[in-house]
């Protein structure tokens, strides 16, 4: 029985020291982040994975201190989530303040040609950026009218309209159509 009372309390620390070191983490996590730029959210390499699996595991600590206890690891996750739904909601509320401290989104394609500055303003590759735009069914930058790196760190990649398949399909019809036209008025000719 006493096993069972130890798992959830520990008296190493006080629950309002807790709340406190919980709060000064939350916003340590959204400077660094936000410092860090978009990449770190959105286009996880194996570098950004590891240090995203040690920044948890470090600040764990931070959190809860020497409280080992699964109260105390409930009490610090709760906290997590509670300051995380309060600043959710607040930002939502303000969205000036929201986009202050988001960022914006970054255009990093115009018109097919890249914009090298903004790609090096994220740490973002020729490579990973046309790995990105594979995956999302774009074989070829040219074809992009508008590729941009969302808050949230996600690729967008907007194509030009008409794409050059597009035009190949218009030109295809259209050629059809005059084929079937001269055919009709072959045929018309003949039947005459």
């Amino acid at each position: 029985m006493h096993d069972i009372v130890q798992l959830f309390t520990s008296h190493d620390i006080t629950f309002l020291e807790k709340i406190l070191r919980t709060l000064i983490v939350y916003a340590f996590l959204l400077i660094g982040l936000r410092l860090g730029g978009k990449r770190e959210l959105g286009m996880l390499n194996p570098f950004d994975l590891v240090v995203l699996l040690v920044l948890s595991n470090t600040l764990q600590n931070a959190i809860i201190g020497p409280d080992n206890s699964l109260l105390g690891g409930l009490f610090g996750a709760a906290i997590l989530l509670l300051v995380n739904y309060l600043v959710v909601r607040f930002l939502f509320v303000h969205p000036k303040l929201d986009r202050y401290v988001e960022g914006e989104s970054l255009v990093l394609v115009r018109d097919g040609k890249v914009i090298q500055a903004n790609m090096d303003k994220e740490f973002i590759t020729q490579s990973e950026l046309e790995s990105r735009a594979r995956i999302q069914g774009v074989d070829d930058l040219a074809h992009v009218a508008c590729a941009r790196i969302e808050v949230g760190g996600a690729l967008t990649f907007v194509l030009k309209h008409p794409t050059t398949a597009e035009d190949h399909q218009k030109a295809v019809r259209d050629r059809l159509t005059r084929i079937e036209a001269s055919l009709n008025a072959l045929s018309a000719r003949l039947g005459a």
